[in-house]
């Protein structure tokens, strides 16, 4: 057996256990999992959890057993579920957002349709550095990923090379139904129900794009550039991760980078997805760069050092500045204003922020009167 013969063996098993996963996910998710009365049920208890104060919630949840017996017979006979949307904008970190939520008793529905229908068959077709709302996964998960390859391309390139820096613009509003659909029709297979099921929800949102405050659009954007995901990794063979709107690939050079964006310009021209000029650049990995508002430097020895942005630090101080105004006219107490610096030093502790943290303490003590790590 020579060595083509080998490859295409390995070729043909892989693909035999691929078909073989495929399957097993299609008999156990599928639309009779979606409305099975046990699983609506713990769907339901999800999606209550932290909104029991909201009137709507509080009234679905005394008759519980008769709406859910309801959503799975309005399931069974093709009725149309949805309710419209609740909708309101946001401001999260000086943006304002338009939130489309569901009424809760459509949410338990499409929580029901994520765990058990959408999520499990678009999630076995994404690339492991596809790292947004998945479980197990995250934002520190693509953190560390990205020291990963950023160490992998070290010991082939050393400090020379270039990463090619993506940031997409309005992405969820400029996601088209028809690429998507086809997505979710290629991963149900024969299961007609559940295409039906994903494509009402979709639709719900208008002709284009998808909204904020509905869970289904959060798995539905994390699959919709999945054939670029795969594209650079497996034809083009580059060093890629992915998460929601914000990508990266390492190239050897700057020639590559460039041919490598242009080339993702032509499949982000046929999803629609537009780039923020701004945020798309080729940065020489001797200069350092930002990703996903983390610092990152590479030194001559090949340490890798990942320090918190500095819009993160500002906006810190700002925040314990602004809470001591509020603790002085007692609106807050200690407790509570030192559960969200402990939560901010939890997640800074990610970083290398000795010095950071430090000064950070000093700030909170010089406020509060008493040190940080001190209960109260």
């Amino acid at each position: 057996m020579n060595s083509e013969e080998r490859r295409t063996g390995r070729y043909h098993r892989r693909k035999a256990k691929r078909e073989e996963k495929r399957l097993s996910t299609l008999d156990k998710y599928n639309f009779e999992a979606v409305a099975d009365l046990d699983n609506l049920y713990n769907a339901m208890k999800k999606a209550r959890k932290g909104v029991m104060w909201k009137a709507s919630v509080q009234r679905y949840d005394m008759n519980y057993l008769r709406r859910i017996l309801q959503a799975r017979n309005d399931l069974l006979s093709g009725k149309d579920i949805r309710k419209g949307f609740y909708e309101f904008y946001t401001v999260e970190r000086g943006k304002k957002r338009h939130i489309q939520s569901v009424h809760v008793t459509e949410r338990v529905i499409q929580k029901s349709f994520c765990t058990h229908g959408i999520t499990p068959h678009l999630q076995r077709t994404l690339i492991h550095d596809n790292g947004a709302s998945l479980k197990g996964k995250g934002m520190h998960f693509t953190i560390k990923r990205l020291k990963t390859h950023l160490m992998k391309h070290y010991r082939q390139h050393g400090r020379n090379g270039h990463v090619l820096l993506i940031d997409y613009s309005n992405y969820f509003a400029n996601i088209r139904h028809e690429p998507l659909l086809d997505i979710c029709s290629r991963a149900f297979g024969e299961d007609k129900r559940l295409y039906w099921l994903a494509e009402l929800f979709i639709k719900a949102f208008g002709e284009k794009g998808l909204g904020l405050g509905s869970e289904i659009c959060q798995i539905s954007a994390v699959a919709y550039t999945n054939d670029i995901d795969h594209c650079v990794t497996e034809v083009l063979k580059l060093i890629y991760a992915h998460y929601m709107d914000d990508s990266y690939t390492f190239t050897p050079d700057s020639d590559t980078a460039h041919n490598t964006l242009e080339k993702l310009q032509v499949w982000f021209d046929r999803l629609g997805i537009e780039t923020r000029s701004e945020k798309v650049r080729v940065v020489k990995l001797s200069r350092g760069f930002t990703f996903l508002k983390a610092k990152f430097s590479l030194t001559e020895t090949g340490k890798i050092i990942i320090r918190p942005g500095r819009v993160s630090i500002t906006r810190q101080r700002r925040k314990l500045k602004k809470f001591k105004r509020l603790y002085d006219s007692g609106e807050m107490t200690l407790r509570e204003i030192r559960a969200g610096y402990m939560a901010w030093r939890g997640y800074i502790s990610h970083f290398d922020s000795y010095r950071t943290v430090q000064n950070m303490d000093k700030l909170y003590l010089q406020l509060f009167k008493v040190h940080p790590l001190t209960k109260v």
